[in-house]
């Protein structure tokens, strides 16, 4: 039976070109559902040439019009969410409820960009010297492309996209091959709302595409999201090309419970967090640090609300939680819970005997560890799976002093009813996003969001201001007309 193809998007229709190809799975399935096209050099240059046709008219239209196009654009995305979500449910294998999250997600961040007349006002200062007055505007930077990974098929690349477009640039993405299709629907979606044909492309591929990304001289930015490895190696070739890149890594994050902590939230919030997505998210809580000699009662009412997390595929309304990414991802997983048992880890819930685990599909069960160490791998690694590891510290500056060792620093988060205790968490914790009792702590879109150490490369974080200021130049005006203090002299303008 031949399997559907899903090809790239360039100057706004579908194209098939070159004779590579890749699987794309059904992971709830354990099957392949597709195949997907594979960019060579002359795929990614067509889309390069699309984009900066497309560019050089859409950098020049007013805001308004602009604007006009992203609110059209947001409607279109909620029109089609339905479509959407399937697609990621279908080739990620998110259960309903987290495809439709992490969609919702993605569109505020349109949401946001709709507010690019307000965010790309450029500032202007008066008489800075007699007769002369300065102002700064910012620029478009040309050509920009994304690479996403495929754990947010649709929340990542809106995390890109609509600032880069709205700001005035062309934008080239580079999805996961294991998640192709969402990024074809948001393309379509965005020509569809009035954008520009060819504004708004997508290549598919492997490595050799990132490479002729990286590579291509009309690319001025490139953002990135995956895992730290990768992020440190695009950074660097990237920059090296001369290109503005920010490359989002991988992620450690901590929970540290104090005693005076209220036990549901603790549990309900460990819960969601560590498992949530299968904990295939870089914001996933993935080590529990219990401060203090309670710690059993947060133990025993997490475990026991594990046993209640539906696991299922997608098709599934009741299901909370889905499989993992790939049949190799599940054996890696498997092998740190296996490494960490080795070393004197105790398995309070073992996600290898979950019943789901030994089905067709790629699942693994919600994974609860205790008694884990700084030297085992399961807690040197960044696991992306249902895992919850714990560990114990004295006190708060302990726990603090165990988090910020970690070379990771996306998310941290403090669970008390100490206001002391917080601010001193929130002041001292090197960790670019902190929750306070909130386990989860990503910025809504009007905020932006990074990490720090190797959980970012760069030194603009995604969308908030932050995303469109990279995604733009800044130019600095300074200006004089005919009148007072019009003769030149042979110093820098003062401001005296």
């Amino acid at each position: 039976m031949t399997k559907d193809l899903v090809g790239h998007y360039i100057g706004g229709r579908s194209v098939v070109e070159g004779d590579r190809r890749g699987p794309v799975f059904n992971p709830a399935l354990g099957e392949e559902v597709r195949q997907v096209a594979f960019a060579d050099g002359d795929t990614v240059g067509a889309a390069v040439d699309a984009a900066e046709a497309a560019q050089a008219g859409w950098g020049e239209e007013s805001l308004a019009r602009r604007q006009r196009v992203m609110f059209a654009y947001r409607d279109l995305l909620q029109r089609n969410s339905d479509r959407i979500v399937a697609a990621v449910g279908e080739e990620h294998g998110k259960v309903a409820g987290d495809a439709a999250g992490e969609f919702a997600r993605g569109v505020e961040v349109v949401e946001f960009a709709c507010s690019l007349p307000q965010v790309l006002k450029g500032q202007f200062s008066e008489s800075v010297s007699r007769g002369v007055d300065a102002y700064t505007l910012r620029f478009p930077l040309g050509v920009v492309a994304g690479i996403t990974p495929f754990n947010f098929p649709a929340m990542v690349p809106l995390w890109m996209a609509p600032i880069a477009l709205a700001a005035g640039n062309g934008f080239v993405l580079k999805p996961s091959e294991k998640v192709p299709s969402a990024a074809v629907l948001l393309a379509e979606l965005f020509v569809e709302a009035g954008g520009p044909p060819g504004l708004f492309n997508v290549v598919q591929g492997d490595q050799e595409a990132v490479a002729e990304i990286l590579g291509h001289p009309k690319i001025k930015a490139v953002s990135f999201v995956g895992s730290t490895a990768v992020a440190r190696s695009i950074y660097e070739r990237g920059t090296q090309a001369g290109k503005r890149v920010q490359a989002l890594g991988g992620a450690k994050n901590h929970m540290v419970v104090l005693p005076d902590a209220d036990p549901e939230l603790v549990s309900d919030s460990a819960v969601a967090a560590a498992f949530g997505s299968s904990g295939e998210r870089c914001m996933a809580i993935s080590v529990m640090v219990i401060v203090g000699e309670q710690g059993e009662k947060h133990l025993d009412a997490i475990a026991a609300k594990m046993e209640g997390v539906r696991v299922g595929s997608a098709l599934d309304p009741r299901a909370e939680m889905g499989p993992l990414i790939t049949a190799a991802h599940r054996e890696r997983v498997g092998s740190l819970v296996a490494e960490a048992e080795a070393k004197g880890a105790n398995i309070l819930v073992d996600g290898r005997k979950h019943a789901m685990a030994g089905g067709p599909g790629f699942f693994f069960g919600p994974t609860l560890i205790d008694g884990v160490t700084v030297e085992m791998e399961a807690y040197r690694q960044e696991i992306f799976g249902p895992v919850l590891l714990v560990m114990r510290a004295r006190d708060l500056g302990e726990a603090i002093e165990l988090v910020n060792r970690n070379p990771y620093a996306n998310g941290a988060a403090i669970f008390t009813e100490s206001g002391g205790a917080a601010r001193r968490f929130v002041r001292t914790i090197d960790s670019g996003m902190v929750g306070v009792n909130v386990p989860i702590p990503v910025p809504v879109a009007y905020h932006s969001f990074g990490g720090f150490k190797n959980s970012l490369f760069g030194d603009l974080h995604v969308h908030g201001e932050e995303g469109f200021r990279f995604y733009t130049r800044a130019k600095a005006v300074t200006q004089r007309w005919g009148g007072e203090g019009s003769a030149a002299t042979l110093h820098f303008v003062t401001n005296n």
